[in-house]
């Protein structure tokens, strides 16, 4: 994998390249400096304008191409890039959330290397940071939950495996974040009611850090009820913890006055 990187030697201080840069939720000030430094300074830009508010592109250059792909294959995302990248130009490709997550970035990865264009991916906040951000609450609280588990239900674009299904990972009652499953819900819920108390609290978080945001907080028996009556079917996760609804009694003991360690001996 090529590291584009910053180049003081060169007058726009990029390197002609693919930057892979996770947008984060929505809120264009929970870019990182890197993603934000990048985009202004972009050739071209092609952005996923489904996922992607136009606002996170507001401080880019005025003549800087933008490619929205909302409508475009692979097949048609992939020798744009190319061609512009040969044209020794700096090219974007601005995915939403984090590029670890249910991007769909590794095809492009492959299909980039094996054209031999160098690209870099810079990382972005995902939905679930800011989702425990906006409920003022630590997803692992000492004696009470220690993981966090990152998932999703199977769909038409894609499957997920046997050994990954949503009722054996709901049996560790952990901090468990739903991704793409508003259009499974009824599924999603009867396989959560398996493992997890119907009381137990659910933050269903509707197109995070837009600007038309919404967040609910209501028992998992009625995590179907509330999709629903808001005709929530996409940009939606589920966070089923329960650090929502118990704070703990305990605390953690790395600032705790008789734990000791290197940089403060007793």
């Amino acid at each position: 994998m090529a590291n584009l990187n910053f180049s003081s030697n060169s007058q726009s201080s990029l390197k002609p390249g693919v930057y892979i840069i996770g947008a984060g939720p929505g809120d264009p000030e929970l870019l990182t400096i890197k993603a934000y430094k990048i985009l202004r300074q972009a050739d071209v830009i092609l952005y996923a304008n489904s996922l992607v508010p136009k606002q996170m592109l507001q401080d880019v250059r005025p003549d800087a191409e933008l490619i929205p792909t909302g409508n475009k294959t692979l097949e048609e995302i992939v020798p744009l890039m190319i061609e512009r990248v040969k044209a020794n130009l700096v090219v974007v490709r601005l995915h939403s959330g984090d590029l670890s997550l249910y991007s769909a970035i590794n095809e492009q990865i492959q299909a980039l290397a094996a054209a031999e264009i160098p690209f870099e991916l810079i990382p972005g906040i995902s939905a679930f940071q800011v989702a425990a951000a906006k409920l003022s609450t630590e997803l692992t609280i000492p004696e009470l939950v220690q993981t966090i588990i990152l998932t999703r239900v199977s769909g038409a674009a894609s499957a997920v495996p046997e050994t990954e299904e949503l009722a054996s990972l709901a049996a560790h009652q952990a901090s468990l974040c739903l991704y793409l499953a508003a259009r499974h819900v009824e599924i999603a819920q009867q396989k959560l009611l398996q493992h997890y108390p119907s009381d137990t609290s659910v933050a269903i978080c509707y197109r995070l850090g837009w600007e038309d945001e919404q967040m609910w907080v209501v028992p998992l028996e009625k995590m179907v009820i509330v999709s629903q009556a808001n005709n929530l079917i996409r940009t939606t996760l589920y966070l089923i913890s329960p650090a929502l609804q118990k704070a703990g009694t305990s605390r953690s003991r790395l600032y705790h006055p008789q734990h000791s360690h290197l940089f403060r001996p007793r």
